[in-house]
């Protein structure tokens, strides 16, 4: 009969390439479970330089700093004698002198009292949206199974759990517990996609399994935790908070969890979780890349008023700058509007009236234009001219500029490059429409911050008289079903006609969908949080269709 065991689940906040401070970061999760008694340590994926390396993976010196980083992390735990700690890292094999690139390995090593007692290779690499592992790793072909106080344990990477074979192998070579550790980034439903993967693993191996997933931002990825224990029956039994770096106890005894600082986690509303993803985006890519705050181009629409909400939310009203740049199109109601909020939420607000620098490039250009007629070109010039004046703002601050295009104005090409699409992150860039209005609801009945009338006013860009959004485009629930359908889940025009939707706007969405693929190859990252957004899980040539 196996003792109680004792299991710490380090949820951490790492950052990709400080490798150093990923180091103190695990030394102070060891020595806290050490003191509490804690006989196995799990850290996520890639844990040592973060996730993902991308093509830091092809430099040696990377990787030798990995290794040398391991060295340090595993002499450290010899302090902290009976701990296990399971951590990610890269391993280069140089035993094959022949070989001009030696394989790597997506590895996990279990360290105690100074050695490495065992370790794994990740066997199944993700190479679909936007993973890319086997460009940096090679897959992995054997089980890792050691014995803890008489429990048998075994252990796998992310993607392995994914399906029956890692798992099985595992169990076949003795496991009685299955561990895994993860680094998988959030879209909508992620959640319960995983959850209900591990019942099925439970179904498959009669084995009980503790997963530990990474938590953060990184670029447009953000990690969001969840951590979760899954007994025999199939039943979480143990869930940690989302969006929030923690660590927590989990006991293990005669084949039953024991949870011992906390319950289970309730599950997030579909809309809590989507602003918790993208409120630890902003913050984490602030944070991560020393930018002092933000500044946001405030317009009175319900765009920028999400972003400025989030950006408060997730930085702090101090470090927020908004900007209202009226012209001669501005409604005084976007105008009062846009103040109020800021005025709202505390943050610094300016307005810089647009109209004179608008006119000069207007007096400039009117000898070129005096043969054509006005069109899309002098809206644009208003756009581009708050671009300038965003990114002088950044210039000379140092602060981010946040733009505030949503997914389904990227899709269909409504923003204009070097104009509302000047910035350094885009909030919105996976974020539909009707996506924004559900938000801005659900933020408003936490407190209220958004003035109601941005929710009720058509939206429109105000750069030319009785302006709307609708215009030129068909309603945004018939724009974002398209998007969602033909975009993110490969349908076709056939079948969205047959859903009953117009053929004539399905064939208008589509083709501005790849008409303006020169454009978002242009724009900013932003958070990802659907299961397929524009970067670098869509790949399409730059030709219009």
């Amino acid at each position: 009969m196996s003792l109680p065991i004792r299991f710490a689940l380090a949820q951490l906040n790492l950052t990709v390439g400080d490798i150093a401070g990923n180091v103190t970061q695990l030394i102070d999760a060891a020595r806290i479970a050490h003191a509490q008694g804690v006989d196995v340590l799990l850290t996520p994926e890639l844990s040592l330089p973060g996730y993902t390396p991308e093509d830091w993976l092809l430099r040696p010196a990377f990787l030798h700093e990995c290794e040398l980083a391991l060295i340090t992390l595993a002499q450290a735990l010899e302090a902290f004698p009976g701990l296990h700690m399971v951590v990610g890292y890269p391993c280069c094999v140089d035993t094959l002198p022949a070989v001009a690139t030696p394989p790597c390995y997506n590895r996990a090593a279990v360290l105690c009292e100074g050695r490495v007692v065992g370790h794994y290779d990740k066997q199944r690499l993700p190479n679909y949206a936007v993973f890319d592992e086997q460009r940096y790793f090679q897959a992995g072909a054997h089980a890792l199974v050691w014995t803890v106080k008489g429990l048998r344990l075994g252990l796998v990477i992310c993607e392995d759990v994914w399906s029956p074979f890692a798992c099985q192998q595992a169990v076949a070579a003795g496991a009685q517990c299955m561990l895994v550790i993860n680094a998988s980034p959030y879209h909508l439903g992620k959640e319960q996609e995983r959850e209900a993967m591990l019942r099925l693993r439970v179904q498959e191996t009669g084995v009980p399994y503790v997963y530990v997933n990474l938590v953060g931002g990184q670029d447009e990825l953000v990690f969001d935790g969840a951590s979760c224990a899954v007994d025999k029956a199939g039943q979480v039994v143990f869930r940690m908070p989302s969006f929030v770096a923690a660590t927590a106890l989990l006991d293990y005894q005669q084949g039953q969890w024991l949870v011992v600082q906390q319950t289970v986690a309730t599950q997030m509303s579909i809309e809590a979780q989507l602003y918790g993803a993208l409120k630890l985006g902003v913050a984490d890519y602030v944070r991560k890349n020393n930018f002092p705050g933000v500044v946001i181009g405030l317009s009175g629409g319900v765009d920028s008023a999400l972003v400025l909400a989030i950006a408060c939310d997730a930085l702090g009203a101090d470090k927020v700058h908004a900007v209202m740049m009226p012209s001669c199109y501005t409604a005084e109601i976007s105008r009062h509007d846009a103040c109020e909020m800021a005025q709202g939420l505390g943050v610094r607000y300016t307005e810089i009236a647009i109209a004179p620098m608008v006119d000069a490039f207007s007096s400039s250009l009117a000898s070129f234009f005096s043969t054509y007629p006005e069109d899309a070109t002098e809206e644009n010039i208003q756009a581009r001219v708050r671009g300038t004046l965003l990114m002088a703002l950044s210039n000379k601050t140092g602060r981010l500029v946040l733009t505030t295009s949503n997914k389904s104005e990227m899709a269909v090409g409504y923003c204009t490059l070097y104009g509302d699409m000047a910035g350094g992150f885009a909030v919105l860039k996976d974020v539909a429409k009707t996506w924004v209005y559900r938000l801005c609801a659900w933020r408003n009945m936490q407190s209220m911050v958004i003035p109601q009338r941005i929710l009720t006013r058509a939206p429109s860009a105000e750069l030319r008289d009785n302006q709307t959004d609708q215009d030129t485009l068909p309603d945004y629930e018939i724009v974002d079903a398209i998007v969602s359908v033909y975009m993110e889940q490969n349908g076709s025009a056939a079948a969205l006609i047959a859903q009953g939707y117009p053929a004539a706007d399905v064939k208008q969405v589509i083709r501005l969908i790849h008409q303006n693929e020169h454009k978002r190859r242009q724009a900013p990252v932003g958070v990802r949080v659907t299961a397929r957004a524009f970067g670098r899980d869509w790949r399409y040539p730059i030709r219009p269709r």
